[in-house]
């Protein structure tokens, strides 16, 4: 029988470690990928929460001004002077503004 010379192929230092560099990059950069995706998902998600929490906020805000404004409305210090026994008179009433306005 005749035995087959098999022709063993030797790589050489460097090019064991190039491959070695291809298999942990092909694996490696996928992987690398998916990480940077959940971290931007995530960081979607808090700017998403933010953005609820501002328009709910001004929601407040606009319902605090509209009650300060009804708070400071005419009628209404003329209504609470006259509960305290209080008299409303324009006459006696003097603005005053700082030079800077």
């Amino acid at each position: 029988m005749a035995s087959k010379n098999k022709k063993r192929l030797k790589l050489l230092k460097g090019e064991k470690f190039m491959y070695g560099l291809v298999i942990v990059l092909l694996l490696a950069i996928p992987m690398f990928n998916v990480y940077t995706s959940s971290l931007l998902s995530e960081t979607n998600n808090e700017v998403e929460k933010l953005k609820n929490n501002i328009e709910s906020q001004e929601l407040v805000n606009q319902s605090l001004s509209m009650q300060i404004d009804e708070l400071a409305s005419l009628e209404n210090i003329e209504k609470i002077a006259e509960e305290y026994g209080l008299s409303y008179v324009n006459d006696n009433i003097k603005i005053i503004s700082s030079e800077g306005e």
